[in-house]
């Protein structure tokens, strides 16, 4: 089953994102207003990084960060992106390999062969697309 769907029959197009120099308190209510988990980080038209929500709220809640903090001092650089014709197993398998502390990846961003984002993929778009 898994083998058959391609990301791009699962994926999100509307991708919201926020610049490196975005403050994490507004990143953070920007992930709240559009009840999504994460944001991509882009730089003109680069991917530069990523935030989510459990990380900037978690740290908000424990005041870790100082006023004026931005995202580019907390995003995660090290995107794990997948392409808009790779199959939802391999997908699955990548949120599961390169998840943390035996954590999965819950979203992974989707760039085509040029580089450019053409959408987000959630494990919860996974989950709705499993007919059972």
């Amino acid at each position: 089953m898994l083998e058959k769907l391609k990301v791009k029959d699962v994926m999100s197009t509307k991708v919201i994102s926020v610049p490196p120099s975005e403050d994490v308190v507004f990143a953070f209510e920007k992930l709240m207003k559009h009840k999504i988990s994460s944001l991509p980080v882009i730089n003109g038209d680069e991917l530069v990084g990523i935030v989510t929500a459990t990380d900037l709220g978690h740290n908000l809640i424990l005041d870790k960060y100082e006023i004026g903090t931005v995202v580019e001092k907390v995003m995660v650089k090290d995107v794990v992106c997948v392409n808009p014709d790779d199959d939802l197993l391999t997908t699955v398998r990548k949120m599961n390999e390169f998840g943390s502390e035996g954590d999965i990846i819950n979203q992974l961003i989707v760039i085509d062969n040029n580089h450019n984002i053409v959408g987000i993929i959630s494990d919860g778009d996974i989950i709705r697309a499993i007919k059972i």
